[in-house]
Formats: structure tokens, C-alpha cells, sequence
């Protein structure tokens, strides 16, 4: 499994939690029922957002990069998001990006515009079949997300860059294919086929990376290494507030780390995130906050109690939630339910309790 990882130039807001909280449940699953799990995950260690949150605070754009990359890895912890088997950065993996870039060069799905290099998306026969999006949206979203569609010298508007040349006042590395640095699309799919190999099991992240990123990952894989790219795709909602997407431009970001110091229980916090569909976007709220609270507090009553009722269907229950398209919010109204019994009736099963917590613990993350 590849999940995309943060750009660290902020905290880790409820929408990313969203996200590594959906592939860490993922990630449960598929270690609970038997198999080994190579998970990969990037940090984009280096990029324009970074580079200009730097330069608005004065700050060397490297010790921000550590800074938030430490402040998500405690959010992650205090969330009990499982570690990725490998966290590569961008900046370690340049030489490895730049490798690939001259793979696609040789390979004639490379051109030059000026000093910069271009990916040429009819290199990869199926460009496409990830975001199955017409030309006229492809140009509209990619000179939304990054991309410029509008350069002078491109053969499509919407080819991606991949190797930029220095630009000045930033950084950039010498390489196999010059001076300057990787674009964003050639990192991921570099990593990803280095750590994983064409065609691996799941390629995860929000649901805004369908396009352009997931799309032009997929597009130089197969350039690279043949089709598929990823066998599948699994997209998290946007998560709003007060109905916009949240978002660093709105400025309507709720932050995991705030919510901490402000003494709110990881675990609610997670409990409200397994709240929710991961099928359709959603906003978060207070009182979603608070049913999570509340729901934490109910859980921990009945499982803390000697016995209770018996929970061996229950847990399958549970279980075949999870497995039925990754469906928390069925996995949580079956331990509700257990809990609102052993509440009523109680029950005399000594095993109950651990073994329902044991559950809750390996495949939701709850303690």
C-alpha cells in the first residue's frame, strides 16, 4: 500500500487525520487477517507551499519541514495511527526521482520546455483510467492543483512537470539530469516502484489527489514499468467545516494538535473520525466531537467490567463491517450495541469484555 503523504508546511488538520485514519484501518485489517503489509508513505519535504510559508515567516524552509513532520508523527501516535513500514521524504529520494526522470528521457516520453522537464502523457497508453475525467476538466483542475496548464512550449496543456530547473532564491541539487529538483508526480511514483513495484496492492490518499497526482503517478508508472501502476484506488472525503471544504486557503482548519492541548482525548477524536463514510465527504462540527466523547466514555464503562455479555458474535460482527468496503460506521454500532447490553443486563461471560476490547483495540484502534 502507497499512501501520499503530508506537505509539512502546517499542523495536521481533522481532514489529514480523516485520511491516515481510513489506511491505518486498512492497514488493521489486512495485518489482523493474516497477511504481511508493506505499507509506504512520502512526505513532500520540499515544495512551493513549504518553500513560500517559509519565506512569509523567515524561517529556514528545512527546519520548518522538521518541525511539522515531528508535530504529525505526535499526532499520529497520540490518534494510534500504526507506523508506515517505510516514511521517505522527497529530499532523501531526489537522486532516486532524478534516476526515473532520465529513465523517461531515454524512453522519449520526456521534453524539454526551456530548462525544465516535461512528462508527455501520451507516453502511457491508458492515461485516464484513474480519474476517467474529460480534456476540458483535466485543464480546468490541474491549473487549480498546481499544474500550468498555460505555458508557452507544451505539447499538452496538461503535461506534467518533471525535473524543474533552479529557480532563483530556492533550492535545488544536482542530479544525473542537471541542476534543480523533482516535480511532485515523478517523487510518488518513484518511491512507490522503488519501495513497492509496479502493480502493488493499493494506492491511497484524499480524494482531491485523484487528479492531477494519482492520475500522473499511474501515467509514469506505466512509462516506467509497465500497467498497473497500482491494482486499486482508495480516496478519503474532504472533511468541511461549516460548509466549505477545509482548507489552508479558506482558513477554516481545525487541527489535531490544538485539540489535544486543549485536553480532548485522542480517542474521540478518532471515534469521531470512524464515524463517518469515507464514501462521501463530510464537515466536522462539535457535536460531532462530542457524540465521539460520549461514545468513548459508554465503551470504556462496559469493557472495563469483569464479565459481560458474550461477544464471540458480536466480534464477527464487527469484523465483517470493516471488511464490507471498509464500513467504520457499522463496525461502531456493533460495539454500541454490545456496550448498551452489557449496560442493561450485564451478562456472565468472563471472556466478554477482553475479547470485544481486544477487538476494539486491533481493528478500530481504540483503547
Amino acid at each position: 500500500m502507497y499512501v501520499c503523504g503530508i506537505t509539512p508546511y502546517d499542523a495536521t488538520h481533522i481532514g489529514h487525520a480523516a485520511t491516515y485514519v481510513l489506511f491505518d484501518t486498512v492497514h488493521r485489517f489486512w495485518r489482523l487477517t493474516g497477511n504481511d503489509v508493506t505499507y509506504v508513505q512520502n512526505v513532500t519535504d520540499i515544495d512551493d507551499p513549504l518553500l513560500e510559508r517559509a519565506a512569509r515567516d523567515g524561517v529556514d524552509w528545512r527546519g520548518l519541514a522538521d518541525f511539522e513532520i515531528q508535530r504529525f508523527r505526535d499526532d499520529m501516535v497520540a490518534l494510534r495511527v500504526l507506523p508506515p513500514t517505510h516514511l521517505v521524504g522527497a529530499v532523501e529520494s531526489i537522486d532516486l526521482a532524478a534516476r526515473r526522470v532520465a529513465d523517461l528521457q531515454n524512453a522519449g516520453a520526456a521534453y524539454p520546455v526551456d530548462d525544465d522537464v516535461y512528462f508527455d502523457v501520451t507516453a502511457a497508453v491508458r492515461f485516464g483510467s484513474v480519474s476517467h475525467l474529460s480534456d476540458p476538466d483535466m485543464v480546468g483542475i490541474s491549473a487549480e492543483r498546481g499544474g500550468d496548464p498555460g505555458r508557452p512550449g507544451k505539447r499538452n496543456p496538461i503535461d506534467p512537470l518533471l525535473w524543474q530547473a533552479p529557480r532563483p532564491g530556492e533550492p535545488s541539487w544536482d542530479s544525473t539530469v542537471g541542476s534543480g529538483r523533482p516535480g511532485w508526480h515523478i517523487e510518488c511514483a518513484s518511491i512507490a516502484l522503488d519501495l513497492l513495484g509496479p502493480g502493488f496492492d493499493l494506492q491511497g490518499g484524499g480524494s482531491d489527489l485523484i487528479f492531477p497526482h494519482h492520475e500522473m503517478s499511474a501515467a509514469q508508472g506505466e512509462a516506467l514499468q509497465g500497467w498497473p501502476f497500482a491494482r486499486s484506488y482508495v480516496h478519503g472525503p474532504m472533511v468541511g467545516l461549516d460548509g466549505q471544504k477545509m482548507s489552508k486557503s479558506v482558513g477554516n482548519l481545525v487541527f489535531v494538535s490544538a485539540l489535544r492541548e486543549a485536553g480532548v482525548d485522542p480517542m474521540a477524536i478518532r471515534l469521531a473520525l470512524l464515524s463517518q463514510s469515507y464514501r462521501e465527504d463530510w464537515s466536522w462540527s462539535d457535536d460531532l466531537l462530542a457524540e465521539g466523547t460520549a461514545r468513548l466514555t459508554a465503551w470504556r464503562a462496559a469493557l472495563s467490567r469483569p464479565t459481560g455479555p458474550t461477544s464471540t458474535d458480536a466480534v464477527s460482527a464487527l469484523v465483517e463491517a470493516v471488511a464490507d468496503d471498509i464500513n467504520t460506521p457499522a463496525a461502531l454500532a456493533v460495539v454500541d450495541q454490545w456496550a448498551r447490553e452489557q449496560d442493561l443486563r450485564g451478562g456472565d461471560d468472563p471472556a466478554g469484555p477482553g475479547l470485544m476490547s481486544r477487538a476494539v483495540d486491533g481493528f478500530l484502534g481504540v483503547v
